[in-house]
């Protein structure tokens, strides 16, 4: 039997803290009564997901629902753009957000409510936008994909930390911040945006395709996800009294008017850190490894129901 009208549902038993595991019976139950014809998993280690959305796709599945965080989306992504049996765009996603900071869900109002949240992708109405794209400069490793935000330095750094605190929920992230501020050192680095070069030392420099990440922060001016460009963010050399005396402001978007951050709208990037100590990166709040990158888009790559 094809399964191209069929769903597969990835879950990860570990979003929101163990919450997905507890509420999937509940979940199962929805899908069932909404009629939805649906093979499942659960990931069992990091970066299951990938495997297991490619695995799904070489059976012939097209609509794939993430039940998990950000980071359960970011690698189910990534596994669909890895894989070559399919137009990655041919491939519609559903979300059923069960996470720390579900921050890209924001950007669409897809609610947390998993019973709201399976009914959008009931109504069948899809949505297309950008993708990032990262090449790494000072390590060898296979590009990786965002669908929201991506940066290298502090933002990082804060991602490094978030762990220890998810059970506390998008606060975590704020409490990243401020264990970071007293161990993160400010970098070096050569950035090119399209033709425009700039040397500086920077805070972090992010590059944006929807409005929020980190547990709601607003890092980025103007994002639009379907733009064909990134928008930049470079902060430059902030103190950490900068910091402290600006936190509300990261989350209420006003950070981006600080005199010493600077925003750009672009198609291409690239960062190249001349810091003997390379900054951590970070792509839709997933650590993925230190030092230089460069970023192109990829245009419309990511279809999925939303309102």
């Amino acid at each position: 039997m094809s399964n191209s009208n069929r769903w597969f549902v990835i879950i990860n038993p570990t979003s929101g803290n163990g919450s997905s595991k507890r509420k999937w019976p509940r979940i199962k139950a929805l899908l069932n009564a909404e009629d939805f014809d649906f093979d499942y998993a659960f990931t069992e280690h990091e970066k299951h997901s990938v495997l297991l959305v490619q695995s799904a796709v070489k059976q012939g599945f097209k609509n794939i629902i993430s039940v998990g965080g950000d980071g359960t989306l970011h690698n189910i992504i990534n596994g669909i753009q890895r894989q070559n049996s399919v137009n990655s765009s041919d491939i519609q996603i559903g979300v059923v957000p069960i996470g720390t900071g579900n921050d890209w869900i924001k950007t669409y109002n897809i609610p947390i409510n998993n019973e709201k949240a399976i009914s959008i992708i009931k109504r069948g109405v899809l949505r297309q936008q950008d993708l990032g794209k990262i090449e790494f400069i000072d390590q060898k490793q296979e590009p990786i994909y965002f669908n929201n935000l991506a940066g290298v330095g502090f933002d990082g750094f804060v991602v490094s930390k978030v762990g220890k605190y998810k059970n506390l929920g998008a606060i975590a992230y704020l409490i990243g911040a401020i264990a970071g501020l007293f161990s993160f050192k400010n970098f070096s680095s050569t950035i090119t945006l399209n033709e425009t070069e700039i040397k500086t030392k920077s805070l972090m420099v992010l590059a944006g395709l929807c409005k929020y990440s980190g547990g709601g922060m607003q890092l980025t001016k103007d994002p639009n996800p379907n733009d064909g460009l990134f928008d930049v963010s470079i902060a430059k050399d902030l103190s950490k009294f900068d910091i402290l005396k600006n936190l509300s402001n990261l989350f209420n978007g006003k950070i981006v008017d600080h005199s010493k951050v600077e925003n750009y709208k672009v198609s291409e990037l690239s960062i190249i850190i001349a810091s003997k100590v390379k900054p951590f990166i970070q792509a839709d709040g997933e650590l993925i490894g230190t030092g230089g990158i460069r970023l192109k888009i990829v245009p419309r790559a990511f279809t999925f129901y939303a309102n």
